[in-house]
């Protein structure tokens, strides 16, 4: 008998969820530098004076009960009373193909802002990334140039997204099926 060999291991379940363990923003951290810094080179280090005051959301692939690393995140934050901003959505390359962490990572994002009192979410969004917000209901408000890249300000429709009272618990997040 011929066996192949070991295939690389995918999740079947992801806990989307607030960063309330060190090693949750350690993991989100190294899964921005490289996706922003690495992969798409936009920075030489994606920290900035946000992360100071943001709160970090994670997608936890999990092996059966347990999480086993972060593959997925984004960080909130609210700018003034009601005003919050997303920022910094990124997807583990290996698990782009898995098609709902960056849609739960978003569906988080605003529903606990929401909860917090959000009355307006924005987010500055890399133009290839424009179609996947828009069916989530969100609206371009303006097309800017960050970091010498096309960008949209977008505006999060809050009534798509009701209040999310259990962030830091979250929700289990399953790969879309093949049609």
């Amino acid at each position: 008998m011929i066996f192949e060999p070991f295939q690389a291991f995918t999740a079947c379940e992801f806990q989307i969820k607030f960063a309330t363990e060190h090693w949750e923003r350690d993991g989100a951290a190294r899964l921005r530098h490289h996706v922003f810094c690495k992969e798409q080179g936009l920075f030489d280090d994606d920290r900035d004076a946000i992360d100071d005051s943001a709160i970090a959301i994670v997608a936890l692939s999990l092996l059966g009960i347990a999480a086993d690393e972060v593959v997925g995140t984004v960080r909130i934050h609210e700018a003034e009373p009601g005003l919050w901003w997303g920022s910094r959505l990124a997807v583990c390359p290996r698990h782009r193909r898995v098609g709902a962490l960056g849609t739960s990572l978003i569906q988080l994002a605003v529903s606990a802002a929401h909860a917090r009192g959000c009355t307006r979410f924005l987010a500055h969004v890399q133009s290839q990334n424009v179609p996947l917000f828009r069916r989530l209901h969100w609206t371009t408000l303006d097309e800017v140039t960050i970091h010498g890249h096309p960008h949209h300000k977008m505006e999060a429709d809050l009534a798509a997204y009701p209040p999310f009272m259990t962030p830091e618990i979250g929700f289990l997040a399953l790969p879309k099926r093949a049609a």
